[in-house]
């Protein structure tokens, strides 16, 4: 064990109104380590029909989600010559927000989405042919003998969320060409780690994987990490491309941070054992600034309703005594509450409304574009709480 939130709601599950005087689910989320295999996993597994079948997280709502995505199938579809006998498969595919770049340069491609709603405004609004299902090791199967092999193959943020890796690996590997490439972007637990980020864990985010231990997983499938890329979103994410064994070259990059993993201790329990201590001070620290900003006569509110914002405000014990309300871009969360504190959900126009004094950053990974897009109310004197990695108020 490496850290306990205690039981918990899980943090999409976003309320109507008529659901606020029903009891909520509530869910031990506790953080453990695994020395055999190097990996950082909570030990709660929901049943990912629960989770996922209605999601409320829409990537295309995120402009810096898309320039990412854009910038990737470029690269792809520039350095593998990809063209209309290519294919491309993602899975997660969210509602279409990478697969559309591909589609527009007249390369076919396949999502795999088991959201329904989301799955829907992907084929109906992108044109992005979508199965809707959970992937694994019977779909990539399934695919491989339909004749439906990928050049390239994408999981974005989706490795994270799957019950059965070694099933879902076992697929990716099934439905990839020999000469294919899966391009995988996972959170990187090292950040995570330096970062405090703890926000970032909830029942939904089984595995918070190092390099070391995906290298595990992969090789037991008969693939190799060619190359690897550190990346700034989401906290700090790695990029790693990954090989059918017998085509593989593996870059230096690889061996360079797995060396580097192995000096900080990938696989030794103690490089774990301070991350709950440091977490605890992050809330205590947190609950004492907002805390004297309200005794000192201001208003405060929270900006994103991301999931990383359920579990700090549920952790942190932020509820309406603090917080008068969470504003949110997603239209789709708009209307809701936040599970367990019942923080309602607006437009971000009604920053401007009420111009609260403080507006707390819940979704911290996209600061860049959410300070852009509340540059008015920052005009007018609004200011910001950042929670992450130690709570402090942003500069004007």
């Amino acid at each position: 064990m490496v850290l306990s939130f205690g039981e918990t709601p899980l943090a999409n599950a976003l309320l109507s109104a008529a659901q606020l005087d029903q009891p909520e689910d509530r869910l031990p989320l506790d953080l453990a380590f695994c020395p055999s295999c190097s990996l950082l996993q909570i030990l709660e597994t929901v049943p990912p029909e629960r989770l996922f079948r209605h999601y409320y997280y829409f990537s295309s709502f995120s402009r810096t989600v898309l320039q990412q995505a854009k910038q990737v199938a470029t690269r792809m579809i520039q350095t593998r010559n990809l063209g209309p006998e290519s294919f491309v498969i993602e899975i997660g595919s969210n509602d279409g927000y990478l697969l559309q770049y591909y589609r527009r340069r007249g390369v076919p491609v396949l999502g795999v989405e088991p959201a329904v709603n989301v799955a829907s405004v992907a084929e109906g609004e992108r044109g992005v042919r979508t199965l809707c299902e959970f992937f694994g090791r019977e779909l990539g199967q399934r695919l491989r003998e339909q004749g439906g092999l990928a050049d390239v193959f994408h999981a974005n943020n989706v490795l994270a969320h799957v019950a059965d890796l070694n099933g879902a690996v076992a697929g990716m590997r099934s439905v990839l060409k020999e000469n294919g490439v899966a391009v995988i972007e996972v959170p990187y637990v090292k950040e995570m780690l330096d970062r405090c980020e703890f926000d970032t864990i909830y029942h939904e985010h089984l595995c918070y994987f190092s390099l070391t231990a995906l290298d595990r997983l992969f090789v037991r499938h008969g693939l190799v990490i060619e190359n690897v890329e550190r990346l700034a979103i989401h906290g700090g994410s790695l990029r790693l491309f990954v090989a059918p064994e017998k085509s593989a070259r593996r870059r230096p990059e690889v061996a360079a941070l797995l060396e580097e993993e192995a000096v900080w201790g990938v696989d030794r329990l103690e490089a774990y054992q301070g991350f709950g201590g440091r977490v605890e001070r992050v809330k205590v620290r947190l609950g004492e600034l907002l805390r004297e900003l309200v005794g000192q006569g201001s208003r405060l509110v929270a900006y994103g309703a991301a999931a990383k914002g359920a579990t700090l405000l549920n952790y942190c014990g932020i509820g309406r005594d603090l917080i008068e309300f969470v504003v949110d871009h997603t239209t789709h969360k708009q209307g809701h509450y936040m599970p367990g504190v019942h923080l309602p959900i607006y437009p971000p126009g009604k920053l401007l409304e009420t111009m609260p004094d403080y507006a707390i950053l819940l979704a911290w990974n996209f600061i860049d574009e959410i300070l852009e897009q509340a540059a008015e109310y920052r005009r007018r004197g609004g200011r910001f709480i950042i929670p992450i990695p130690e709570p402090r108020v942003l500069a004007r």
